[in-house]
């Protein structure tokens, strides 16, 4: 009997060791943080291991920032071997291009010359210049590998990194048999099931004044997402004013080269997939208003957004377009 109680307590502390719970890991990737709340029976040391590998893996790959990873070699015209992740990103990012020509992988050298790339900006950037190293016909895809038209086009996937990265390790808690968790990179997100309260997940969208540099804090709407991954672009971060008093954002508009700044202030974006949730929000702000609108009803039956809007003239309310699903 003693040795049938022991055996019966063994059991029964096994099983509440590995009974799943909801659990909470936080770190660093990519250069920017991420948060990861999952129910699972993992613990939190065998999570932060695998973003420790995800990460590495990315970085690389893809990263612009990293100067030996494999993207910066390929700009440096060192390789033109592809790998699986920037193959598969370089195809998604064409799908992206032939539903609006306001998203193009292609304006690394724009970048560059406006400083977004850890690179020192140009006082006078010479646009007409750059322009001819940019356009998704200026490279083509032989197998595995890139063929440039000119050794100066450069590819930056920056605008869907993070959303590809998000896909990678909600794939891998999908293998884990992991039904609940929500996965937030950088802000790009993509979620499942529901949340220890067993609802859906809630997110907030930040409300885009001028200089709100913290997120989280001051929140335009709350978003519930189960099933779907969700991105947000904004103009109202990542920007600084030029010796003219011109205000230079980090959305280039690949048609003409120039920052765009328009009365679309953020665009949020739920999609399946994260990544391209992440590069249709970057399309969406290099966009104007009236075709960023006309993009998004196209698209109705595919994905759904939130604009947040600059408010009409005389008035301090912002405006919004929506075609969330209530």
């Amino acid at each position: 009997m003693r040795f049938l109680i022991t055996i019966l307590t063994l059991l029964v502390t096994i099983s509440c060791s590995t009974a799943p719970q909801y659990r909470t890991v936080d770190g660093s990737m990519l250069g920017t943080t991420y948060h990861i709340v999952a129910e699972t029976n993992l613990a939190n040391k065998r999570i932060f291991e695998e973003m420790q590998r995800i990460d590495s893996e990315a970085i690389a790959s893809m990263s612009i920032f990293n100067s030996s990873s494999l993207l910066s070699r390929i700009n440096r015209n060192e390789t033109d071997s592809l790998d699986a992740h920037i193959l598969h990103n370089i195809e998604l990012a064409t799908k992206i291009n032939t539903l609006t020509p306001r998203y193009d992988i292609t304006v690394k050298p724009l970048v560059d010359a406006y400083g977004f790339a850890a690179k020192n900006r140009e006082a006078k950037p010479n646009i007409d210049s750059l322009m001819q190293f940019v356009g998704f016909d200026k490279f083509r895809i032989e197998g595995r590998r890139i063929v440039k038209s000119d050794s100066r086009v450069q590819i930056d996937l920056n605008s869907i990194a993070k959303g590809y990265v998000v896909d990678m390790i909600a794939e891998w808690l999908d293998t884990q048999e992991c039904e609940n968790y929500i996965v937030e990179v950088g802000g790009e997100i993509r979620a499942k099931g529901v949340n220890a309260r067993g609802i859906a997940w809630r997110v907030g969208v930040d409300t885009p004044f001028e200089n709100n540099q913290t997120p989280g804090r001051f929140q335009q709407r709350v978003v519930q997402i189960s099933g779907a991954s969700l991105a947000t672009s904004g103009n109202y971060r990542r920007f600084y004013y030029n010796d003219n008093g011109e205000r230079i954002s980090h959305t280039i508009n690949p048609q003409t080269g120039h920052s765009q700044t328009t009365s679309l202030l953020s665009a949020t974006v739920i999609a399946p997939r994260c990544a391209t949730a992440d590069a249709l929000a970057t399309a969406f702000m290099a966009s104007d208003e009236k075709d960023a609108i006309a993009l998004a009803e196209s698209l109705r039956d595919s994905i759904s957004v939130y604009f947040v809007l600059a408010p009409n003239k005389g008035e301090e309310k912002f405006r919004e377009f929506s075609t969330l699903r209530e």
